[in-house]
């Protein structure tokens, strides 16, 4: 009986402490909460971090205060919060749902957004918007640490503006916005921002001279390059120095000049760019300087969205490869993207285009020295943007007869601007796929007839391509046998590197 009532008090006991454990671990857990905040990126259901859906370039300006220093965790905090906020409203705005609004916005700052929800709801209106730079610049900072105004200056903002499915009209604007922010829970708010025209700035001439930024472009003579073994993918796991030094020596041989390689979106990183990739850019870059090559280097490929909530993160992209290379001496000049026509029956016209349009304004930004284009799938596309690309890149697989005629249409259109036959060849392929209609010696025949019609127009010129392949990505042609097979034998190297009966054609004479 005693030990019985032993072993009860011990239970009893047992009981109230992991009891009170309980509780204590239930208040340390809530009150972790209320000091930390709850995670916003599963407040506004995301599985992904802000930084893979929204980074426009923000970049602070003068942060003194007569008052209480800025801590740099602060700013950081005022940042992050600062731009979730504008990263909401868009969505809010696309969707007309007003959740996560009251996450980043005090009560009396909800209204009017609530309000502008109401109103496009009822009027069938939704926008789809970003914001792509701010500068903002520290103007009070309270001595509690819970209050913050500063000036965001010269704000980048575009907006598509839909009824149901109509795109009624695009906007570009650039404004400065007044903000107060309060701290509340932990977490930065918007109290009021307002919107103010920013001061106006005598316009800036570019220091570089327009027409030596083209010369080089004149003189273009090459070929578009990817290695035999690792076609649409250079920069991949099996990059090999010693391949492509190899390569470029056999581009020199021949006495070109210039080669154009691609950057694939992902696999560089998209918005984070990899430094190993871009460490394997430079260094291709130095082969070819060393082989007294230039280099066009054209961007996002395999990209193919072009909406507008993704624009941050291309321009985060693009931003990086271009500040990391631009000073290099092999550089020529910027393809912003192969063949975008080709994405217009699937993404719009008009979506392309206002993609294609920024980011060239965005690059010329970034590199006031190198020229930037656009490569179009043919003559006829090539008119797109013409003013706005420094030269016009076009590409044509059609019949050497016919390509004269096509030339001097597209000469009539753009009259002013210098242009690049950026892609052109003829595949030796001679299978049941193309009912054995062709062979090495067509291809001679090929470049034969089309050679002396480049040289007779002084047209700058990049082949398609180098090598033979034997294999084609299914991303690139698709599965259909009879466009993956012919896409194996545009080289004038074939699979095992021996020059075709094409070689002699595209050997320039001039500096044998």
């Amino acid at each position: 009986m005693k030990r019985n009532r032993r072993l009860y008090q011990i239970l009893l006991v047992a009981s109230f402490l992991g009891g009170n454990a309980l509780i204590l671990f239930g208040i340390s857990s809530v009150l972790s909460y209320l000091n930390t905040g709850a995670d916003r990126t599963s407040m506004l259901h995301l599985e992904v971090t802000m930084d893979e859906v929204y980074l426009p370039k923000i970049e602070w300006g003068s942060l003194e205060n007569p008052g209480r220093p800025m801590e740099e965790q602060t700013l950081d905090e005022i940042q992050k919060d600062y731009l979730n906020a504008w990263y909401v409203r868009n969505v809010a705005y696309m969707k007309n749902d007003p959740y996560g609004i009251a996450d980043y916005y005090t009560d009396s700052a909800r209204i009017r957004l609530y309000e502008q929800i109401d109103l496009n709801t009822q009027n069938g209106n939704w926008y789809k918007s970003t914001t792509l730079s701010h500068h903002p610049e520290l103007d009070f900072y309270s001595e509690d640490g819970t209050l913050v105004i500063f000036t965001d200056h010269k704000v980048e903002h575009y907006q598509e503006t839909y009824r149901d499915e109509t795109l009624l009209f695009k906007q570009r604007d650039t404004l400065s916005y007044r903000v107060m922010l309060l701290l509340e829970d932990g977490f930065w708010r918007i109290r009021h921002m307002m919107a103010v025209e920013p001061p106006k700035e005598p316009s800036k001439a570019l220091a570089t001279n327009m027409e030596r930024r083209l010369h080089p472009v004149r003189a273009i003579q090459g070929t578009n390059y990817y290695p035999r073994d690792t076609p649409w993918d250079t920069f991949g796991k099996k990059f090999d120095e010693n391949i492509v030094q190899h390569d470029f020596g056999l581009i020199q041989d021949m006495g070109l000049n210039t080669i154009r390689i691609f950057i694939p979106y992902e696999d560089f990183g998209k918005a984070q760019v990899k430094a190993k990739k871009v460490a394997l850019l430079r260094s291709t870059l130095d082969m070819a300087h060393k082989n007294g090559l230039q280099v066009i280097v054209t961007l996002f490929d395999f990209y193919g969205d072009y909406d507008v909530t993704d624009w941050t993160l291309t321009q985060r992209h693009a931003e990086t490869i271009v500040k990391a290379i631009k000073d290099h001496p092999a550089l020529l000049g910027w393809d912003v993207k192969n063949e975008p026509d080709l994405d217009f029956g699937s993404r719009g016209r008009e979506r392309v285009l206002a993609w294609l349009r920024e980011m060239v304004q965005k690059i010329g930004q970034w590199d006031t020295v190198h020229p930037v284009t656009v490569g179009w799938s043919s003559p006829e596309a090539a008119v797109n943007l013409a003013k706005e690309v420094d030269f016009v890149s076009f590409h044509y697989y059609g019949e050497p007869h016919a390509f004269e005629a096509a030339y001097s249409a597209l000469r009539q259109a753009v009259p002013d601007k210098h242009l690049l036959l950026q892609e052109y060849g003829f595949s030796s392929y001679d299978g049941i796929w193309n009912a054995y209609w062709g062979s090495e010696e067509d291809q001679a025949a090929y470049y034969a007839e089309m050679q002396p019609i480049l040289e007779k127009e002084g047209i700058p010129f990049l082949f398609w391509g180098l090598y033979d392949f034997k294999e084609v990505p299914t991303s690139v042609v698709g599965r259909l046998p009879w466009r993956k097979q012919p896409q194996k034998h545009f080289g004038i190297f074939d699979i095992e590197g021996k020059p075709k009966a094409a070689y002699p054609h595209l050997v320039n004479k001039k500096e044998q």
